[in-house]
């Protein structure tokens, strides 16, 4: 870090000689600290470790688009790292004990991972809590129909979006339908290359002079979000002969319907009625790219908040007979609340600590109370990246920037720290000197300007239980839309921070 002066003259700055020093009083702002650029950090070597690990991350967004196809990844990576199944565990009256690695599922949607410490757990843990719902459009429970030869999908948009960025894209679907013989069918249709994609039309400009006309928020409403599957009949099929002996043909009705439906039997299993029980969702098709002539970052889906879940997996895996018991949580519904059984206000969490405890030999109502108010987590989120041709939201002595490595936010919330986890200084302090004696290249943020907006993460449902939590992770730009963009270096100190995290918080 060092500290410079921008702008003297403008500000017209008046400087006084004291003790052979220069002090100058600016009218505006005095010192600034600025960060250096993470990547001067690196040599060639270095970059390739860089360049190595996003593309492991790439592939893993361009794979996972749903929080069960992440989570499906995230448990063949843990096993594969030597983790074990909680439930098999408890099942079988199996024991645990330090340097122990067991993770546990919540309805295929959410998972925890626990190496388990050399101190008992009651002295606290160490934990990284990130989210692997990112914003899309699902599918209603009847979303099918067919108007005038076309055929559409109705959607509900899930997570804050801007509407209007989700129009003339190519989609996929993504997601499961339930059967009512207790099979589950999965469907992906729109990601491999030789797949058909679908999307959402939009009005010519030729036409759009109201439309144009509208406040963006209103240009494309949310129930005109309904995605094109088709628009070719079903063939003719002879339908017997009529009492003159003349030939007759099926109803024509709904035929472009009717094909579509042909073809989603025949390849998935499934009827008309099985959407009661499906959960689908269209995301933007295609893999993950990178983005700059200089491939410095990422364009993709779902940065938010997989740039942090995976990182945060990493360093878990990483984690080896830790001092405190390192705690990898990746939960669902962050974008609608937390809210439900898979998300952070579900007592998942809770109850998979005391289930460990247990296994252990070592729980108690109050140990686990004792635990959780002793432990320590970063939210691992994502924060806004300054944008310049956006400049006017932030301020930019406590924006965060591409290059500048992992974020801290000590509070989010809106105007007024409205809803937020403000994080105490003495745990900022702590985590300084574990980042800068890891050399992690880190910055401080804060979203947006004071009256520009605002959000939340899952850090204050956490800091319920007493513990120290604060808000960490990558910079996007373009949070929220279809394709996001990070800088691979950040993502990089991210992971370096999150390992020192664990390893010595």
């Amino acid at each position: 870090m060092k500290c410079s002066l921008r702008s003297i003259s403008d500000m017209q700055a008046a400087a006084f000689t004291i003790n052979e020093k220069h002090i100058f009083y600016l009218r505006k702002e005095e010192f600034i600290m600025e960060r250096e650029n993470a990547w001067y950090r690196y040599d060639e070597e270095g970059k390739k470790e860089i360049f190595s690990f996003s593309e492991d991350y790439r592939k893993f967004i361009s794979d996972c688009k749903t929080e069960r196809e992440c989570v499906k990844r995230c448990v063949q990576m843990a096993r594969e790292a030597g983790y074990r199944d909680l439930s098999e565990i408890i099942r079988t009256g199996g024991t645990l004990s330090s340097g122990d690695k067991v993770y546990a599922v919540n309805k295929d949607k959410a998972l925890i991972l626990f190496c388990l410490g050399r101190q008992p757990i009651e002295k606290g843990m160490n934990i990284l809590g990130a989210h692997l719902d990112s914003p899309r459009l699902d599918l209603k429970q009847n979303p099918l129909y067919e108007d005038n030869g076309l055929v559409l999908m109705d959607t509900h948009y899930y997570g804050g979006i801007k509407n209007y960025q989700w129009v003339t894209i190519p989609l996929a679907l993504h997601g499961v339908v339930a059967l009512k013989d207790g099979s589950v069918a999965d469907v992906v249709i729109g990601e491999d290359p030789s797949d058909p994609v679908v999307g959402i039309s939009d009005l010519l400009i030729h036409l759009a002079s109201e439309q144009m006309a509208k406040k963006a928020s209103k240009a494309v409403e949310g129930e005109d979000l309904n995605i094109l599957v088709g628009s070719m009949p079903k063939a003719r099929e002879n339908a017997g002969t009529d009492e003159a002996g003349e030939k007759k043909e099926e109803n024509e009705k709904d035929a472009a319907k009717k094909n579509i439906l042909a073809i989603l039997k025949d390849k998935y299993g499934i009827e008309e009625e099985d959407f009661l029980s499906a959960e689908l969702s269209a995301v933007p098709a295609g893999e993950a790219r990178d983005y700059g002539i200089d491939r410095s970052m990422i364009i993709g889906y779902g940065h938010d908040d997989r740039v942090c879940a995976y990182p945060s997996l990493i360093a878990q895996l990483r984690s080896e007979a830790p001092e405190k018991t390192s705690v990898c949580i990746l939960v669902d519904k962050e974008e609608i609340g937390s809210v439900g059984a898979t998300g952070m206000h579900s007592k998942f969490f809770e109850n998979m600590t005391a289930e460990v405890m247990d296994r252990m030999g070592d729980y108690s109502g109050l140990k686990l109370r004792r635990a959780l108010a002793a432990s320590n987590m970063l939210s691992s989120d994502v924060t806004a990246a300054y944008d310049p041709n956006y400049a006017s939201v932030n301020e930019k002595k406590n924006s965060a920037y591409f290059g500048k490595g992992m974020v801290f936010n000590k509070y989010t919330g809106s105007r007024g720290k409205s809803g937020s986890n403000d994080a105490s200084a003495e745990y900022l302090a702590a985590l300084r000197k574990i980042m800068d004696g890891s050399n992690v290249a880190f910055q401080t943020s804060e979203l947006g300007k004071v009256d520009a907006g605002g959000g939340g993460t899952i850090a204050y449902i956490l800091a319920n239980y007493g513990m120290n939590v604060i808000d960490s992770g990558v910079a996007v730009q373009n949070m929220h839309a279809p394709h996001e963009v990070i800088s691979k270096v950040d993502l990089y100190e991210t992971l370096k921070g999150y390992e020192a995290f664990l390893r010595e918080a």
